[in-house]
């Protein structure tokens, strides 16, 4: 666990006139916010939660943040992602923050790690920081980050949204209960969509992210935080409950990362830099979104939703060489392994969906 270094620091006249309203407060004064200026904590993902999170800890003055992401700005994150502009669209996300977060406040340090977390790179990154914030929009990031905080001994700041609600927990803190004690299991790939697929209100990674950042901060004071409880929040009724639960000690045995299988690990996925070699070869595409979204942007082919996907698989060839394309790659992925199941033998699953493909698309011209 961090033990946050109590050195308090003569801050110049200008961080002084920056952090005042903190240095006011009884909770923080100088002894806190020197424990911010020491503290280190790294996110992972800079998208929706990403951003306030990002924005609010620079503004409180932690001292060295690091910000984990292999993404770039799609012009459908400027709904949410706020520290974003048009401008940004097809730049790396870490490179964008870093710059913009370094205007911000010129008395922090910023690390830019423009790659995606795996099992091969977590643990180097993770055990360099004091606090792990989760960021990300998927089960199998999460449980990654989780099983490398209790291997690397960090807590982390777990966060998550769906539509209008969202819920934030504390986790791995002071011999307190982990992601899975929370969730033992992860969900089967598809399962549960990202917003990518469903939607999310505008204004819901704000609520949720700020109160992530919240956590960081009071966890950094040694103020009371949310380990062992969950908070969920309904940004509809804006009722708001927290549960209690407790640590499973078989949960803290891990010892080494591994990446989660799911249902959908069978089939093989297709890059869009590989797509884009292929695309005058005689292949056939399986969209398999919804109507609505066809007919807002597609790249040709089949549609076959995969909410009836059944009733459409009968317009799928088989003597054809078959890439199955969805928003963001999750529904494509269960899509897929249907046709497998069904006998189809050559078909592939657009990695990163059509997200991935216009960010390559852009690059590429």
């Amino acid at each position: 666990m961090p033990n946050f270094t109590k050195i308090i620091h003569l801050f110049t006249p200008k961080e002084l006139h920056r952090y005042s309203r903190h240095l006011l407060l009884a909770e923080v004064g100088n002894e806190g916010q020197s424990l911010l200026k020491n503290a280190s904590v790294l996110l992972v993902g800079a998208g929706g939660l990403g951003c306030p999170v990002l924005q609010y800890l620079v503004a409180a003055g932690v001292g060295t943040i690091g910000v984990c992401d292999g993404d770039v700005v799609d012009e459908t994150n400027l709904q949410r992602q706020v520290l974003y502009g048009a401008q940004d669209v097809g730049k790396l996300k870490v490179e964008v923050a870093k710059h913009k977060l370094s205007l911000q406040n010129e008395f922090i340090t910023i690390t830019a790690y423009p790659t995606h977390l795996n099992v091969n790179n977590a643990l180097e990154i993770i055990s360099n920081y004091d606090i792990i914030v989760d960021c990300t929009d998927n089960f199998s990031s999460r449980y990654l980050i989780n099983d490398a905080c209790v291997i690397a001994g960090k807590p982390f700041v777990y966060g998550a949204i769906y539509k209008f609600s969202g819920q934030v927990s504390v986790l791995n803190f002071k011999g307190g209960p982990t992601y899975r004690c929370l969730f033992p299991s992860m969900p089967d790939e598809g399962e549960i969509p990202n917003c990518s697929e469903i939607g999310v209100l505008g204004v819901l990674p704000g609520l949720i992210g700020t109160m992530q950042a919240n956590e960081v901060l009071k966890m950094i004071l040694g103020l009371e935080t949310l380990s062992g409880e969950l908070l969920s929040i309904d940004a509809l009724s804006m009722q708001q409950d927290v549960f209690s639960f407790e640590l499973n000690p078989e949960n803290l045995k891990i010892s080494s990362l591994k990446q989660e299988n799911t249902n959908c690990e069978m089939v093989p996925e297709i890059t869009a830099e590989e797509l884009l070699t292929l695309m005058d070869d005689d292949i056939q595409l399986v969209d398999v979104r919804e109507q609505k979204e066809y007919d807002s942007y597609n790249i040709g082919g089949v549609l076959a939703p995969l909410s009836n996907f059944e009733e459409h698989i009968e317009k799928v060839d088989e003597s054809k060489k078959t890439i199955v394309v969805c928003q963001s790659g999750n529904r494509s992925l269960k899509a897929a392994a249907t046709l497998l199941e069904k006998g189809f033998n050559d078909v592939v699953s657009l990695k990163g969906g059509l997200i991935s493909w216009k960010a390559t698309k852009m690059v590429s011209e």
